[in-house]
């Protein structure tokens, strides 16, 4: 029986609008799109042009800085469009789906006997190496590395997020083989955090270390499981994969073929009937999510996500869409209301007199942005031993001593968002921890 590491410190909002434990199928999609801006720190190089014929798992780009890591079709058809933003941008490249899929063929090696350069080797072939991602920074790990531990978060913490036990219950082989594969690319072990007090398909996988975490959000984040378990110091290097990502990988090494297929949770308190539904990676979110009104479509939990049009993409990493209303209304002297319906963290509202009320929460900040002060807030949601302000502070001026000393290599945007929520300042501090990683990439690499 592995030991419960508990957290105190962390805050769960609760939202109207989880999704109920049906698998819906996604309605037949006329396009679907793999964009560039989904992978943090990627130059894209086109491998394709207008017209072309692909078939799942073809090339479609690379990344210039790294010529090995490439990013594969979803699907088979035709390249249909190549969208580009300000100063000729690559948004995203856009295949038309061929009404019988065709993939390409992988020639994948027993795992057993396979060495750590073959495993690599047919990941990067197959473009499923940019779902491995490295620690420090929160970057596609370098296919050159060797990783002291591999970690995976089995659940999600996150506000209305899936139930990963759910929507992978019938992917045992899939997941199975892909911590097999994994096991081959590090010298350490591969870690596997699951809720504690919950049980599902995931406790049945082995060759894993396992790990029970109870507490509020964000006790599912894996910088947050790592900090706990085997922190990453200066000069140490672990990677991380998102367990649906796993059972991807362990699909690929089972069939030799690259199927993107995906169960994902649509959410939120606009959405009428949130469910789950299987879709393909770069999937129209207009497939499967009818939201009406003025309403604001997320990829992802409404902490991290990203905002995305009503004609918008799934995203490569996207296990979650959300759908919250739009916040462009002013509530006149809202601040001298007893807003019975407004969550927060302090006792402003009344809504501290019910903790397990379920809110209808819209993305108005409440207020307008204001300076950047010591408060000792942030240190009350942050379940790790570092110092969240003074860390900011030292991003700021941009001190890397000051950075390395006060945790930067342990943390990614994420482990910061709850900062973000309750600051009371409306600082964007998820952008500024992006930049304070930037920097340190731009200065000691």
């Amino acid at each position: 029986m592995s030991k419960i590491i508990k957290l105190k410190r962390g805050l769960d909002i609760n939202l109207v609008g989880k999704a109920e434990e049906k698998i819906a199928q996604a309605a037949a999609a006329g396009s679907y799109a793999v964009s560039p801006l989904d992978f943090g720190g990627v130059v894209p190089k086109l491998l394709v042009k207008v017209g072309d014929v692909v078939k799942a798992g073809s090339p479609l780009f690379f990344d210039k800085n790294h010529a090995e890591v490439i990013f594969t079709s979803p699907v088979s058809g035709k390249v249909s469009a190549i969208n580009r933003g300000e100063k000729r941008k690559l948004l995203n490249i856009v295949v038309e789906p061929d009404s019988e899929q065709s993939y390409e063929e992988f020639d994948v090696p027993a795992v057993a006997r396979a060495t750590k350069q073959e495993v690599t080797s047919v990941l990067l072939a197959a473009g499923l190496w940019p779902m491995i991602i490295q620690r420090p920074y929160g970057i596609i790990a370098s296919a050159a590395d060797t990783p002291k531990a591999i970690f995976i978060s089995g659940f999600d913490s996150a506000p209305l997020a899936p139930d990963m036990n759910f929507a992978l219950a019938d992917r045992q082989s899939d997941l199975q083989k892909g911590v097999e594969v994994l096991g081959k690319l590090t010298s350490g072990k591969v870690h596997l955090s699951l809720e504690a007090g919950r049980s599902g398909v995931l406790d049945k996988l082995t060759g894993v270390e396992v790990h029970r975490f109870q507490g509020p959000h964000p006790a599912g984040n894996v910088g947050v499981q790592i900090h706990h378990i085997d922190p990453v110091n200066k000069g140490e290097v672990v990677w991380t994969v998102n367990v649906a990502d796993v059972a991807i990988i362990g699909r690929l090494f089972n069939t030799g073929k690259v199927d993107m297929t995906r169960v994902i949770a649509v959410c939120g308190s606009e959405v009428k009937n949130p469910c789950y539904y299987r879709v393909v990676a770069g999937a129209p979110v207009g497939t499967f999510c009818k939201a009406e009104g003025d309403v604001r479509i997320i990829n992802g939990n409404v902490l991290t996500g990203t905002k995305t049009a009503a004609d918008g993409y799934l995203g490569y990493y996207t296990n979650q869409v959300t759908v919250i209303p739009e916040g462009d209304k002013f509530e006149f002297l809202g601040w001298a209301m007893p807003r019975f319906n407004k969550f927060s963290v302090s006792h402003s509202y009344f809504s501290w007199l019910c903790p397990k009320k379920a809110y209808n929460l819209d993305t108005n900040l409440n207020g307008g942005k204001r300076a950047f002060i010591v408060t000792g807030l942030f240190e009350k949601y942050v379940p790790m031993d570092i110092y969240p302000m003074y860390l900011l502070k030292a991003i700021l001026a941009g001190d890397i001593d000051k950075m390395e000393n006060l945790g930067i290599y342990e943390v990614i945007e994420e482990d910061l968002a709850l900062c973000e929520f309750v600051d009371p300042s409306k600082t964007d501090i998820q952008e500024i921890v992006r930049n304070g990683i930037n920097l340190m990439i731009k200065e000691l690499n």
